[in-house]
């Protein structure tokens, strides 16, 4: 079975490396929300202000993946994947430096900047080195990094809480810790391209430039799978970003809950969601990573039934919260990444993800805006908007599985290869 066939050493290295910029880039959300309160107190920061840091970070972020792609595609992505790292810990540095809110804008805008770039950039480079039989391994793999990325931040908040401007320092400080190992390490990485598929090697993803034309991105091909994964990552996007920005504060403003069991409540769940995205990427490679996608879609769009008929009510919450974790792991961002690698052609990957990320996340900016007033107005209407947002995202899903996914290059050389297709199972 070619889900089962053992992955190169070398790769897992490229993945890890690769998944340190989505370790950054929820490092750096998280970071920045946990030390809020503090900064404010401490620059004596006026809400405005702290309203734009919060704001620049998500936005930061969607113009550097957008710009970030981009860059990759024209001068060749190992070139942007070794350089935007290290922008990121030049920004890391200033934020954990800054002795006002001036300065901590500007770490804000290159750090979030340099992390949307290395989003797209990051996985187009694992994806060029990887064979189709390992692709789907090595790019869920990152989605444990970002999930390491929220629980070292939170866990250090926790630990921190009580130090003020020292914990604060402390935190972002680990992430230009992080980001020059990284940079440092991505810069000593020898990829040959001996693994790769011959969709891979066409990439011209190694430090010479490749130059990809930007109409190879407005052809049917690219349209087509940007298009769908976008829609699924915009609404499915949706409905988490909201719970990981506000899960905390719906708990206490709509559900009554206190401030300290509304933050247990959410680190309670994050070892559950660790170890569920590593199972993913156990399948990510087989039949399964598609099949379970089915019921844990369908589990995931029960939670937010579930919240939205108990309007937020603690004890709807609690089942919301065990239901969407048990789900999301195999129906969520995960999926996202390994179809958009799987569907994308591979010369533009850089490019076309970058361009989903990019509006996804300006999407999530702009709701972010708005959902605080929303729940003042009506918890319900919030939930069931979500609930709604679940729904299509699971219908975009089950099109990219029936309709695309076949398509992919990797999935149409795999069934002209006798060798695998006499040891994959016949799905149903």
């Amino acid at each position: 079975m070619a889900g089962n066939r053992p992955i190169p050493k070398q790769l897992w290295k490229a993945a890890a490396l690769s998944g340190m910029a989505s370790y950054l880039d929820a490092g750096l959300i998280v970071s920045i929300s946990v030390n809020l309160a503090i900064y404010r107190d401490s620059y004596d920061m006026g809400v405005w202000m702290a309203g734009a840091i919060s704001a620049i970070v998500t936005g930061c972020i969607a113009v550097g993946s957008l710009v970030g792609g981009r860059l990759a595609d024209l001068f060749g992505r190992r070139r942007v994947y070794n350089w935007d790292i290290f922008c990121f810990a030049l920004g890391a540095i200033v934020i954990t430096l800054a002795p006002d809110d001036v300065t901590l804008l500007i770490g804000v805008l290159v750090a979030g900047i340099a992390a949307g770039a290395d989003l797209p950039t990051s996985l187009a480079v694992v994806s060029d080195a990887a064979p189709s039989w390992a692709r789907g391994r090595l790019v869920a793999f990152t989605q444990v990094m970002w999930m390491l990325g929220i629980a070292v931040a939170v866990f250090l908040g926790f630990v921190l809480s009580t130090t003020g401007m020292t914990g604060a320092r402390l935190i972002t400080g680990q992430l230009a810790v992080a980001a020059l190992v990284t940079w440092a390490m991505r810069s000593r990485l020898k990829l040959t391209g001996e693994y790769a598929d011959d969709d891979a090697r066409d990439t011209g993803a190694e430090a010479a430039p490749s130059g990809t034309a930007l109409r190879n991105v407005w052809t049917r091909a690219a349209l087509l799978p940007m298009a769908a994964t976008f829609v699924f990552y915009v609404t499915w996007g949706l409905g988490a970003n909201t719970f990981g920005q506000f899960g905390t504060y719906l708990l206490v403003t709509v559900s009554d809950a206190s401030q300290s069991l509304a933050t247990g409540i959410n680190l309670a769940f994050i070892p559950i969601g660790v170890l569920l995205t590593i199972a993913f990427v156990r399948v990510a490679d087989t039949p399964w990573r598609d099949r379970l996608f089915y019921t844990a879609a369908t589990v995931q769009i029960l939670a937010f039934v579930i919240a939205s008929l108990t309007a937020g009510a603690l004890v709807g919450m609690l089942v919301f919260f065990v239901l969407y974790q048990l789900s999301y792991p195999f129906a969520g961002e995960a999926n996202y990444k390994v179809w958009s690698q799987l569907t994308l052609p591979a010369d533009t990957r850089g490019t076309t993800q970058g361009l989903t990320y990019a509006l996804s996340r300006a999407v999530y900016a702009i709701a972010a805006f708005f959902t605080p007033a929303l729940l003042d107005h009506s918890p319900s209407v919030l939930l069931w908007t979500i609930t709604a947002c679940m729904t299509l995202a699971a219908f975009a899903g089950v099109f990219i599985i029936r309709v695309l996914v076949p398509r992919s290059p990797g999935a149409v050389r795999d069934r002209a290869d006798p060798r695998v297709a006499s040891t994959e199972p016949q799905q149903t």
